[in-house]
């Protein structure tokens, strides 16, 4: 049940904001446990000793005033959700306690459903950063268990590392999908990591990589002499990873027979090593991912279902990386350190320019061609740092900075279709040049500005949120 603190000086306030809060018909399907403190001193001191879930914390207060209790709070790095209310506000003051953590500001006399919506919106931001605490400090310690961070604070990778947390220590298989060079394998090893199998083997299968023909003796092993060339006993990878994790990559490229063999082992958690007449029973975890879409490859007779529903208890999309263009000099960064040590070459940084060209490039490749192009920048840029004329020079002649105007006339046919993609590729460049000011940007371009918002709305053009 979240706790919520109450700090005025006032009994009125405190009553007024504790009848809405305990109130079922307002919040009927959420309970809170209201407490209250009459002046700073002493909601500090519950907060020390308490666990709250959200502050509401008055300004204007005897003894300790709600800016001290706040910055207390920012020097004990409580992650605790802080609301401030005041009847007598100014910008200055709401700007100081946002840069001490508080996450809003209330105006006294209360709107109910502003104090509503803000209570709502603070419970869940607040359970998001516990969230996120508990996911870091276990990725912090990546290095010791030599496995590489998910590195990204885009919402979508908060998404990922929240879901991590809560499914990796169950027993849920999970199906992880995304284009090609995303990080599938990666989200895969932190299921593994942050389970309770953690002790055990994972055990990695690329069904891509392996004949049809081979696939099944890879996965459940074969008897000597079974076929020919089988000169001895071979244990396969559901025996290898039995007490672990067991990895399907690229699920959508094995055969149907294949399929339907790895169905009937998740069935039954036992297998049968080909040229075999014993059942070996087999405690494993199995992790599946793919880059196709596994729902038309089901209409295309190419993927069964019933294995699909029994790989897909948690399903785990990763985005490419044009969807999370904020997160690309976090990774770019962190790669380019990886490599430096790798390379026994001097550590480079990058400057604000490089990074600002290289989030605009289309890597179809994903993070895979950014530690590529990182490692390229590293070795043939010239200078202590990697400049945007670097990234010029050595990206836009290859894939993720090939001609843009080539690139979109290889995915339109129709003129119409070409012409409103670069269109749309030219205005978001433009708006990114002038910081997303539209006015500005109106201005540059030579048009209207209520054409320009036309032009927002009719491709669906938005601002990335970056964390």
């Amino acid at each position: 049940m979240p706790t919520v603190l109450i700090v005025d000086d006032e009994p009125s306030i405190r009553r007024s904001i504790r009848n809405v809060l305990e109130d079922d018909l307002i919040f009927e399907d959420l309970t809170l446990a209201v407490e209250e403190a009459v002046d700073g001193e002493e909601a500090l001191e519950k907060i020390k000793t308490g666990a709250f879930d959200l502050v509401l914390l008055d300004i204007k207060m005897p003894k300790l005033d709600g800016m001290e209790v706040l910055q207390g709070l920012h020097e004990l790095e409580s992650t605790t959700p802080v609301v401030m209310i005041s009847g007598h506000g100014t910008i200055e003051t709401a700007m100081e306690a946002r840069s001490l953590g508080a996450i809003d500001f209330l105006e006294k006399p209360f709107e109910l459903n502003r104090l509503i919506v803000t209570v709502r919106n603070a419970l869940d931001r607040g359970q998001l950063v516990v969230e996120n605490k508990r996911i870091k400090q276990v990725i912090a310690d990546a290095d010791a268990a030599e496995l590489t961070p998910i590195v990204g604070e885009s919402p979508a990778i908060g998404r990922i590392k929240a879901t991590l947390e809560r499914v990796a220590p169950t027993e849920a298989r999970v199906l992880i999908t995304g284009e090609a060079g995303t990080g599938k394998e990666l989200v895969a090893r932190w299921v593994h990591h942050l389970s309770a199998r953690k002790e055990g083997p994972i055990v990695e299968v690329n069904c891509a990589a392996i004949p049809s023909e081979l696939i099944e003796s890879e996965l459940f092993g074969h008897e000597k002499g079974s076929f020919t060339g089988a000169t001895k006993q071979r244990i396969g990878k559901f025996e290898q990873a039995d007490g672990g994790t067991l990895f399907l990559d690229e699920i959508g490229d094995m055969s149907l027979d294949a399929q339907a063999k790895v169905l009937r082992a998740l069935q039954e958690n036992r297998i049968t090593r080909v040229g075999g007449d014993r059942s070996i029973s087999v405690d494993v975890r199995v992790i599946a991912a793919t880059n196709k879409d596994l729902i038309s490859q089901i209409d295309a007779n190419r993927f069964r279902e019933d294995l699909y529903h029994r790989l897909s208890v948690i399903l785990i999309h990763v985005p490419p990386l044009r969807e999370r263009r904020g997160d690309i000099p976090a990774i770019a960064e962190y790669i380019l350190a990886q490599v430096s040590r790798r390379n026994g070459m001097e550590p480079k940084g990058f400057t604000e320019d490089a990074l600002e060209k290289m989030k605009h490039l289309d890597w179809r490749g994903n993070v895979r061609e950014l530690r590529n192009v990182a490692e390229r920048l590293l070795i043939l840029s010239e200078g202590d740092t990697i400049t945007g004329e670097d990234v010029y020079r050595y990206v836009r002649p290859g894939g993720a900075g090939a001609d843009p105007i080539a690139a979109l006339m290889d995915q339109h046919d129709q003129f119409s279709d070409f012409r409103d993609a670069a269109e749309k590729v030219f205005i978001e460049r433009k708006l990114e040049e002038f910081g997303w000011n539209v006015s500005k940007t109106a201005e540059a371009i030579g048009i209207q500005r209520s054409h320009l918002y036309n032009k927002l709305s009719k491709y669906g053009i938005e601002r990335e949120e970056e964390a």
